[in-house]
């Protein structure tokens, strides 16, 4: 898969990564921080260039039956957003810190929403 249809399908899916997995397992994390880093600011052409070579390698990943706790436990000690769900060693999803945060970060961005509306009418 290249970057373009990537990103095509995080756009369409509302979310910020894809799993990356071969024959099942889990490979790598295409994020929307590796999107930025390793492809725009590196200037590769999105349509040519394939996740393989961009995504993040080294995954950590999440058994299923393990609490939110655990994620957020490991996004806080490794310093990322995402983190891959497992079923036996295969990825079945990803939580991020936006799901952590639920309701508060829905109503954060309703707030930001209304701000910059009032921002707007002021002007």
């Amino acid at each position: 898969m290249t970057v373009l249809e990537a990103a095509q399908s995080m756009k369409a899916k509302g979310v910020g990564s894809v799993v990356v997995e071969s024959d099942g397992a889990l490979v790598g994390i295409f994020t929307e921080r590796d999107l930025m880093n390793r492809v725009v600011a590196a200037e590769l052409d999105v349509a040519t260039t394939v996740l393989d070579t961009v995504m993040t390698r080294d995954v950590v990943g999440l058994e299923s039956d393990k609490p939110l706790s655990h994620a957020l436990h490991l996004m806080h000690q490794h310093g990322f957003r995402h983190v891959p769900v497992l079923e036996q060693g295969r990825p079945v999803g990803m939580v991020s810190s936006r799901d952590a945060l639920g309701i508060e970060w829905q109503q954060f961005e309703r707030e930001l929403k209304i701000a910059d509306d009032i921002a707007e009418i002021l002007a």
